[in-house]
């Protein structure tokens, strides 16, 4: 039988490649995502992978849509928490609300999946759980503290995690994308986005496909022995 994995954010960018990645090695994929339904149904026609909506960041909302991925799938086996937003600005002019919607979506969202799914995992003796981080949680960015905090605690979360999944068979891991060509980054003014580029080693950006490859073989049977670690694809341009 095929593992089930729900990929949050799961419909485009980052998220598609990894809902794909994992199709293609046989997992059956539930891609979540939260606001673009014209996006999702589009997504869903062309991939054959279904599409389930709620937001990450709504602990309620993550419970009732875990339970009814794993009434019609099955139960869930992987988990790979992608989703994410930016709300930037400088400390200066942030909000409150800025600060909450970015901790709340992409660290609270982490927290709320794993609180639905990991106990089954735990109990099925095998689990994969990665979650996406970022170059600027392991390095910072000016104009993004709510951002590099949520990313930042996505690494301890990851590792502490880990430890309580081990002797289980589940694992917990991370990866750190640097800059990949999506839209998130499309978004970046041309003249902000040449001065990035000269900064990453390898002189251009990474593809999604990059990071999904990278997914793929920390969810699989090989990958089983790899836990509590942050797998950085950032083509050079942070290393420590």
């Amino acid at each position: 039988m095929a593992r089930v994995a729900i990929v949050t954010g799961g419909t485009r960018g980052i998220g598609e490649a990894i809902s794909l990645a994992l199709k293609e090695i046989g997992v059956t994929v539930a891609a979540n995502y939260a606001g673009n339904d014209e996006r999702a149904r589009e997504f869903s026609d062309r991939t054959g992978i279904k599409a389930y909506k709620w937001d990450v960041g709504d602990f309620d909302a993550t419970q009732a849509g875990c339970a009814q991925v794993a009434e019609e799938l099955g139960p869930i086996d992987i988990v790979v928490n992608n989703a994410g937003i930016t709300r930037d600005g400088t400390i200066l002019k942030m909000s409150y609300q800025a600060w909450k919607e970015v901790i709340d979506t992409n660290l609270g969202g982490c927290f709320n999946m794993a609180k639905a799914t990991f106990p089954g995992m735990r109990d099925r003796k095998w689990g994969r759980i990665v979650n996406i981080g970022s170059i600027n949680g392991q390095a910072g960015q000016y104009g993004q503290v709510n951002y590099a905090a949520a990313k930042s605690g996505i690494h301890g979360f990851t590792k502490a995690l880990a430890q309580e999944g081990a002797r289980a068979g589940v694992t917990v891991n991370a990866i750190a994308p640097g800059y990949i060509d999506t839209d998130m980054v499309a978004a970046v003014p041309a003249d902000v986005l040449e001065k990035i580029v000269a900064k990453i080693p390898v002189g251009r950006l990474g593809q999604a496909h990059e990071i999904a490859r990278g997914v793929a073989f920390l969810c699989s049977e090989e990958g089983g022995f790899v836990t509590g670690s942050t797998l950085s694809i950032n083509g050079g341009q942070h290393m420590y």
